[in-house]
């Protein structure tokens, strides 16, 4: 039996909307505030470059952004459940990205998941890290 993991469903349904919101697929209002839900208020992250961003930061960017990488591809892959608990939950993945014409990249992902009460999975946190 194959059983289907909430958390990975949960990375791989949020890199759909930021994909979507980038490549200006999707660019209403409706759509940002769908993708911005899905984040704590107590957000923080730390880029592949080493800056550091927290949510009002990420609201700012993803706000700006929307429709500024047409054509963005991305795909997710060796997601593993690094730590699971009642409040959340730690996951490692891959990240790969292109743009047509340009040049691919790849980063190291996990993100750091907190439960809510009702049962909400929002991100707490996220490392990046550039694959040379």
């Amino acid at each position: 039996m194959n059983v289907r993991n909430p958390y990975f469903d949960d990375v791989i349904s949020t890199h759909g909307l930021i994909r979507a919101w980038l490549a200006g697929e999707a660019v209403t209002a409706e759509h940002c505030a769908d993708l911005l839900a899905r984040f704590s208020p107590a957000f923080t992250m730390v880029a592949p470059g080493g800056k550091q961003l927290d949510g009002a930061g990420l609201t700012t960017f993803f706000r700006a952004a929307g429709g500024s990488r047409p054509g963005l591809a991305m795909r997710i892959a060796d997601l593993t459940l690094v730590q699971e608990s009642i409040v959340g939950a730690t996951v490692s993945y891959r990240e790969f990205q292109s743009l047509p014409g340009g040049d691919s990249t790849q980063r190291l992902s996990t993100v750091v998941y907190e439960k809510t009460p009702a049962g909400a999975l929002l991100w707490r946190h996220l490392h990046e890290t550039w694959v040379a």
